[in-house]
């Protein structure tokens, strides 16, 4: 098409340029040889055209041959798949009558199983009745009767092979606590605990006690001075009391004490030197604890007066809690809280590890801990947010700040968790009532109760001639899993059957 386009448009030009030619001034005779001329030009250009129209004409034919062969090619294409189709259409249709066929017999069966099922429940029943005629108990009562039996008698046979799990978990554990403990002890210093003002230090014989108090009570007046420390020594067996209000001075003279027992010579000079190398220990053990609270919680710099006075509360217990041990706690809840709420958390930590600060200097220092705390760590170039904290933790100063209350509340989670403290009169007798009616309640041969040892030990008295060897494994770890699932107490409560027997004859 476009070769015929083009052919027609060089016919016009030609006759335009035919036309002009003819128009100009020249006379006849240029005329009529430009009208010769015009004339070839004209059937040279309609051969032309006619050459241009038969090559557009093949072409055409042969796109129009081309659209019939594509035509074709996807008329079969589509036949094919149209035949395919009716295939995949006929095997679905044989697939969906194979399946409505399974579907009818598995409905054919499903009735066949529940007339079954029918028939088996009513030949069951039946059975049942006839049972408890001539057993003379319901299916509940037997069901029960057989459980308890059952239970019974796994517990029985589950006895010996639970006591040697245990004896062979108590012999690993031990091991691997020695380990855990010499690794412990390679790193760090252990951890020591003190009362509240008394300290207690055992001694190889009660020879020592005459050496300690020395010729006319020398060395026990040098040690008193020196030390500050009361020594008390009375009719206890191989053991001297020490009593002092400051636990570090009662430490320091727990320490020389200690170490003038294992060297033997006592004397006041002797003290003396002993009591000088001792203060200086402690000094180091107050100062490596600090350093040890602050890794722990995760804080890299205070000031060096600081950590000696966070370390001497090492050795300072408020209502039975250590206070050290108490303020990295709350320091790792108030870390948490201040996580959960997106603000600082090293600001929540330091806080509150500084919040009880003014208990190491409470004895020398007129005031509430609290305010002694915050004028220290303000003395000490803390922050104002932590100084706020430290002062505000008892409500002695209104609180302004949101660490001040994480430290509030980190506190008193720490404070008041079980165990943490002292429990009340009122509730630790409770506890030991509930302890006496857990061993007596729901135990067969079961003779007499007590809680002794301040409610860490059961004693559970039983009738020989009730309760055999193995039932009184059985009825100990009973009364220790009711115990675990029932009351919350600090540390561990021992659970001890005795069975005992008695021959008694009367001589006439």
């Amino acid at each position: 098409m476009e070769s015929v386009l083009l052919g027609a448009a060089l016919l016009v030009t030609l006759v335009a340029l035919v036309i002009v030619l003819l128009r100009r001034p020249g006379g006849l005779g240029r005329a009529a040889a430009a009208e010769a001329e015009a004339q070839e030009i004209l059937e040279r250009a309609e051969k032309q055209a006619q050459e241009i129209a038969n090559a557009a004409r093949a072409e055409l034919e042969e796109e129009a041959r081309a659209a019939r062969e594509d035509l074709r090619t996807m008329r079969e294409d589509l036949e094919r798949r149209e035949s395919r189709l009716a295939e995949r259409e006929q095997r679905l249709d044989g697939e969906v009558r194979r399946l409505e066929e399974w579907s009818g017999r598995l409905s054919e069966s499903k009735r066949g199983l529940e007339s079954r099922k029918q028939e088996l429940g009513r030949l069951d029943d039946e059975r049942r009745q006839v049972l408890e005629r001539a057993a003379g108990l319901t299916a509940e009562q037997a069901k029960s009767e057989l459980v308890a039996a059952i239970e019974n008698q796994a517990k029985r046979e589950a006895i010996p092979l639970t006591r040697e799990i245990e004896n062979a978990a108590r012999a690993e554990g031990e091991k691997r606590a020695r380990k855990i403990v010499t690794l412990a002890i390679q790193r760090v210093a252990s951890e020591q605990t003190a009362e509240s003002v008394v300290s207690v230090l055992h001694l190889p014989s009660d020879e020592m006690k005459g050496r300690i108090i020395g010729r006319e009570g020398r060395n026990i007046r040098a040690f008193e001075s020196t030390t500050g420390v009361n020594l008390i020594i009375d009719d206890t067996p191989e053991a001297v009391l020490l009593s002092c209000f400051d636990p570090v001075r009662r430490e320091v003279g727990r320490l020389t004490l200690e170490k003038l027992v294992l060297d033997g010579r006592i004397h006041p000079q002797r003290i003396e030197e002993v009591y000088d190398r001792s203060r200086s220990d402690v000094e180091q053990l107050c100062v490596r604890a600090g350093e040890d609270a602050l890794v722990e919680v995760g804080i890299t710099d205070m000031h060096p007066e600081l950590i000696a006075l966070l370390g001497q509360l090492r050795y300072r217990t408020s209502y039975g809690q250590n206070v050290l041990m108490h303020l990295i706690e709350s320091a790792h809840i108030a870390g948490v809280m201040a996580s959960e709420l997106r603000l600082p958390v090293e600001i929540a930590k330091r806080c509150t590890l500084l919040h009880d600060i003014g208990k190491a200097l409470t004895h020398e220092v007129e005031g509430s801990h609290a305010l002694i705390g915050a004028e220290i760590a303000r003395r000490y170039g803390e922050d104002e947010d932590v100084v706020h904290a430290i002062e505000a933790h008892h409500n002695e100063v209104e609180v302004r700040t949101v660490e001040a209350v994480l430290t509030q509340a980190a506190d008193a989670i720490s404070g008041s968790r079980p165990g943490a403290r002292r429990e009340s009169l009122e509730a630790y007798v409770k506890r030991l009532e509930r302890l006496e009616e857990i061993a007596r309640d729901k135990h067969e041969g079961v003779e007499k109760v007590f809680a002794m040892q301040a409610g860490r030990e059961i004693r559970v008295m039983v009738k020989p001639d009730s309760v055999d060897d193995i039932q009184a494994q059985v009825i100990a770890r009973d009364i220790a899993k009711q115990v675990e699932d029932e009351l919350t107490y600090p540390g561990q409560i021992r659970v001890t059957v005795v069975r005992e027997s008695r021959a008694i004859e009367f001589a006439r």
